[in-house]
């Protein structure tokens, strides 16, 4: 070897693969994807019937101060796409532990990253569809917003700050569980924050020793924050003693906890399957 020749680490990853690696998986699921369409057009008309359903079935009897119902309702649509997709996330990850395909790929030259961050970015382009679906259903039925260019794009940036924290829980719930099943028998607690909240009906509605726990809960802060930002002053009389900045503070801390604590969870799963 010549003096002042550097070593190479032929088995060393170069820097791309931080970046190429992903949209390979992320690749791999929409594939999967597109190949079993009874999964994407459950994902992609399951928020349009939900969203019919809350407002034919509930719009007419349930009174929103300053709003539409169909303007209450689209914002925790959206929410729960997010809480519904992660449910099929979950399940994927345990489908794939259980089936040896995650032991493929930890057996490859791969940043251990790669996998997670694949699926997160297939998943956010599922729920993007899924939130385009949504408003443009919501539209037709109505619904219109009220706050300027800005507030709507500040809205989805909390949106995909919600969408990158819950994919986070949900790939800890799939990688820690590893069975589809125990998966979806975790529903309950999730239906318990999406109907203890404001999502669907105002707090005032709610019986008064249930109210702290419903406002302050991460389901109520997120729709509350979106509310404000696509709708504006339109909103404030149902989000009272706050304004849009103090729910986007909150929002992005509820997002940086579940992100680190459901992320922390997942790559330690990940290394133990």
């Amino acid at each position: 070897m010549n003096p002042g020749t550097e070593l190479r680490h032929p088995d060393r990853l170069p820097p791309s693969a931080l970046f190429t690696d992903p949209l390979a998986v992320a690749r791999r699921q929409l594939l999967h994807i597109a190949r079993t369409p009874q999964t994407a057009v459950a994902a992609v008309t399951s928020p349009m019937l939900f969203l019919t359903l809350f407002r034919y079935v509930f719009g007419g009897a349930i009174p929103v101060p300053g709003i539409s119902y169909i303007d209450y309702v689209v914002p925790a649509m959206m929410v729960q796409n997010l809480i519904f997709g992660g449910f099929t996330s979950a399940a994927g990850l345990a489908q794939d532990a259980t089936g040896g395909v995650l032991d493929r790929f930890r057996s490859l030259p791969t940043p251990r990253s790669s996998v997670l961050a694949g699926r997160a970015l297939a998943d956010l382009l599922v729920n993007a569809v899924a939130t385009l679906l949504t408003l443009a259903t919501g539209w037709l039925l109505g619904f219109r917003f009220h706050a300027g260019a800005l507030g709507v794009l500040g809205g989805l940036a909390v949106l995909l700050a919600v969408d990158v924290a819950l994919f986070a829980v949900f790939a800890a719930i799939g990688l820690t569980s590893r069975n589809p099943e125990t998966v979806q028998a975790l529903t309950p607690p999730f239906f318990l924050f999406l109907f203890v909240s404001s999502a669907f009906i105002p707090l005032a509605a709610l019986p008064g020793w249930l109210q702290p726990f419903a406002r302050n809960q991460p389901v109520t802060v997120f729709t509350d924050t979106l509310r404000l930002l696509v709708h504006g002053r339109a909103a404030t009389a149902h989000v009272v003693g706050h304004d849009a900045g103090h729910c986007v503070l909150v929002s992005l801390l509820w997002c940086a906890v579940l992100t680190v604590a459901g992320g922390a969870a997942a790559l330690r799963a990940y290394r133990r399957l």
